[in-house]
Order: C-alpha cells, then structure tokens, then sequence
C-alpha cells in the first residue's frame, strides 16, 4: 500500500526535497497533488538515508511545503503499449498530443528497458535503404546498427530526418513488417510542427509513432524521453516482429539536461562541465539498438547531435563514437553549395556495412564501388588544394578529371532533391556513371572481373535503371 506524505522539507526550482521516506527507490515515480486539485509527476533521483531528492515533471511555482500530498509510486517510469501506437504522436512522456485519447492496453512497460544479455544479440546484417545515395552506397544503414549523425547548428538535420522517416523502407525481398519511431528533444515548437506537418501530409504517419518534447518542457522529461522512444520501439520489434528505425533528435539537448541536473544536484562535473557518467547515460540509450536471438524483429538507431562549434572532439560527439557502429557527418561547406544532404563522404562511414553488402545482400560490386568513390573523391581533395597552389591550368589532364568528378559527386550522387528518393540499384548505378568519368587505369579498388563487367556496359547506368523503373510501374499498373 502506498504511503502519502503531507508536507515538503524544500522546494528549489524544479527540485523537490523530502524528509522522512522509506520506501523511495532511486527511479521511482512520484505522484503530486496539490491543494488536492492539481496532479504532477516527478521522478526520485537522489537519496540520501531519508532524505529523498525529486525532480519534478512540471512547474513547481503554485507548490508549497505544506498543501502538497506526495505518494511514492514504487517503481520507475512506465507507459501504455498497444499495436494503436502506430499513427500516434505523443509528448516525451507518451501523453497523447493528437487528441485521439490515451492508448488503451494491459501491456505496461519500464522505459528504463530491461538488461539485455550479450550473448542473445545477433549479428546485424541486413541493410535498411534510406533513399539516400550518400547514406545507402556509402555507409550503408544495416538492421539492428546505431548510426548517428554529427550536424551542427544551422546544418539541415532537421529535413534529412524527416526525409529519412518519410521514404525509409527495408529492402527488396524481406520479410517483415517496418515501422519508424521517432523522438524530437527540445526543440522549438515550430520544428516540432515541421516534423508532424511532413508526417501528415507524406502519407507514413500509419507506420510512425512521434514523441515530440519542445524546449518549454521541463528538463527531467527530456531526458526520459529517448527512453520512452526505445520502450515503444521494443515493444514494437520483439513483441509485434516489426523492424523498428528510431531516429532521436537532438543528442545534444539530452546531454545538457542531464549537465543541467547535475549542476542542480551540486555534482562534481567532468569534461565541459557535463557529468562523469555521461558515457554510461549515452551508452544506456545506444546500446538499446539490435537484434535478439529468437525474435523476429530488430531496433536500429540514427541518433542525431548538433556538434558545438562544429566540433567532432566535443565530448558528446567524442562519447558517442566509441559507442556507435560509425558516423554520418554533415558538411557546412555542402550546405553553402546548397547540396542536400550536406553529407561530408570522407569523415562518415558504417563500420558494419562491409559484412551487409554484396551479393547476397545488395548487388556484387557495391563494396567495390564504395572504396572507389571514396579513393576518386579523396584524390579530388587533393587535386583541389593543388590547383589552389598552381592554378588550375597547370593541372594534368588527369587531376582536371578528378576535379570534374568530384564536382558531379557532390552535386548528383551526395545532393539531391528534397523530395527525391533512390532505391539501391539507382545509386549503384550512379556510381558507375561517375566512374566512367575517370579512365579505367584510375580504377584500382575494383576487382578487375567487375569492372569488365560493369565498366563498359551502360546497361548499368541510372537512365537506364530509371527507364526500367518506369516500365516497371507501367507493367504493374501503377
């Protein structure tokens, strides 16, 4: 039977203090009701022998230390699940915001996760086709992965996330149902109506669940809210066999609640002022991502952070590639060509994308085309810094290739348009189009059988895939 306690000890912000518990735990919710009217949650996050630390999920302006009635839940945070929470957006505690009533359900989860045991994972293998040239043919998204993606302020994160919802889909000749959730931490209510608008009118909010947490949010519900995101996407993939990608969005504003809360709780900071423990909190939420034996379904992750100052060694970017499988990073110089995605090739890649590719996955020459777009766009770079020493008429003819090249690279296979989705034939044979631009000496990272194959045959070309694509949809009614 739950214990109500009549009175606070202190209230200090959002922090609530009370003296006299002992039946708290660390993590447990609590319940407010103040002049018996008006209910808030907090969360306990801090005890010290009787003394409890609580952190509250709401203003604490109209609570006072003695018309407060507090009762200690006795356990963590928990939500609703059911198959309807697909199509739904919530807040960053699960609380509908689409007006279509709570979710109804005798399926109640911790959003804590439970401990999963090393030795159930399964390797990831099977790759998730974003649509995205850059993504796809070169750091390939592999089921069961987390890869993030490094941005910075001002960079389009924002629209290559909801483009990333709106046209993700497995790939050709898998079994499985996919579903998308997706977690927004404090960002402004107009990106948090950019993001629902995109859902709505792209027609994918039926295989989508939102999470939208704005920055006018009390801090404590940032933080819960990847972890209610993961809750859901477990539910999804290991009770129902969908395939779950989860994109969260910002990393960043997660980190600095946690840095917020810790200055509130008077902790020794670390690097930057953010708690030591800020390893363990990423890792906590990164590691939730994989595929368990026995289970027909997988929970892959793209986390999303704005780097400060647009710096890799900051240490949330810094923490989150030791946990990662990889980085996608995005490029400001892109972004002032107006190349979208501004995805900068040579600092990203997968680290799981070379045991996923190839002929039993996407097509025989991907990972050979991959290594050569990438050495190709690597001898652009430094052609470009010599053409800025001599000039670029006293170039070879070759270095004036690889200039040509790599501007065809940037503008055709990283950017493309808003709305423009490719599915893995089209970027492969992208690539070889931009290939062909380069004699076929300058070819070196391509098996030579492949590129007798490849190399010659416009057969493999994106026109022509296209065409084949047109016919395709004209065969099939479409």
């Amino acid at each position: 039977m739950a214990i109500e306690h009549l009175n606070l000890s202190s209230i200090e912000g959002p922090l609530v203090v009370i003296d006299g518990v002992r039946e708290a735990a660390y993590g447990d919710i609590v319940r407010f009701r103040t002049n018996k009217k008006e209910e808030k949650i907090g969360q306990v996050i801090s005890i010290e022998g009787e003394r409890c630390l609580i952190q509250v999920f709401d203003q604490t302006t109209n609570m006072s230390l003695n018309n407060t009635h507090t009762t200690f839940s006795g356990h963590g945070m928990e939500i609703d699940l059911s198959p309807d929470i697909l199509g739904r957006t919530f807040d960053g505690l699960g609380r509908p915001l689409d007006e279509l009533g709570p979710v109804h359900s005798d399926v109640q989860r911790d959003v804590n996760g439970a401990p999963l045991n090393p030795v159930s994972r399964v390797f990831p293998k099977n790759f998730i086709e974003t649509g995205f040239s850059a993504i796809d043919g070169l750091m390939t998204l592999i089921r069961g992965q987390k890869l993030p993606i490094f941005s910075g302020e001002g960079l389009s994160h924002n629209e290559l996330a909801a483009q990333i919802v709106k046209q993700a889909k497995l790939g050709e000749d898998v079994e499985g149902e996919f579903a998308l959730v997706f977690a927004a931490m404090g960002v402004t209510h107009d990106t948090a109506d950019f993001f629902r608008r995109t859902f709505e009118e792209s027609g994918t909010m039926d295989h989508v669940t939102s999470f939208l947490n704005t920055a006018d949010d009390p801090v404590m519900e940032r933080i819960i809210t990847p972890r209610v995101a993961l809750t859901t996407a477990e539910y999804l993939a290991y009770d129902l066999g969908y395939h779950v990608l989860v994109i969260l969005t910002d990393m960043t504003s997660f980190s600095e609640a946690l840095r917020e809360i810790s200055n509130a709780k008077d902790e020794i900071p670390s690097r930057k002022g953010y708690p030591g423990y800020l390893y363990s909190e990423l890792a906590t939420i990164y590691e939730r991502a994989g595929i368990v034996k026995g289970k027909q379904g997988s929970v892959t992750q793209i986390p999303i952070l704005t780097m400060p100052n647009d710096d890799i060694t900051h240490p949330i970017p810094d923490l989150t590639g030791y946990i990662t499988e990889g980085q996608i990073v995005l490029d400001r110089d892109l972004q002032h060509k107006n190349i979208f995605p501004p995805i900068g090739v040579l600092p990203s890649l997968s680290r799981l994308m070379s045991d996923s590719i190839g002929a039993d996955y996407t097509r025989e020459d991907h990972e050979g085309v991959a290594n050569q777009l990438f050495a190709s766009y690597s001898s652009t770079i430094e052609a470009r810094s010599l053409a800025s020493v001599i000039g670029e008429e006293e170039l070879s003819d070759v270095d004036k290739m690889y200039l040509e090249f790599g501007k065809k690279f940037e503008e055709e296979f990283v950017g493309q348009g808003m709305d423009e989705t490719r599915t893995m034939k089209d970027t492969l044979n992208l690539g070889w189009d931009l290939l062909r631009l380069l004699p076929r000496e300058e070819l070196n990272r391509i098996d030579s059988t492949i590129l007798d194959k490849y190399y010659e045959n416009k057969e493999y070309s994106l026109q022509s895939s296209q065409q084949l694509n047109i016919k395709e949809g004209v065969n099939s009614g479409d």
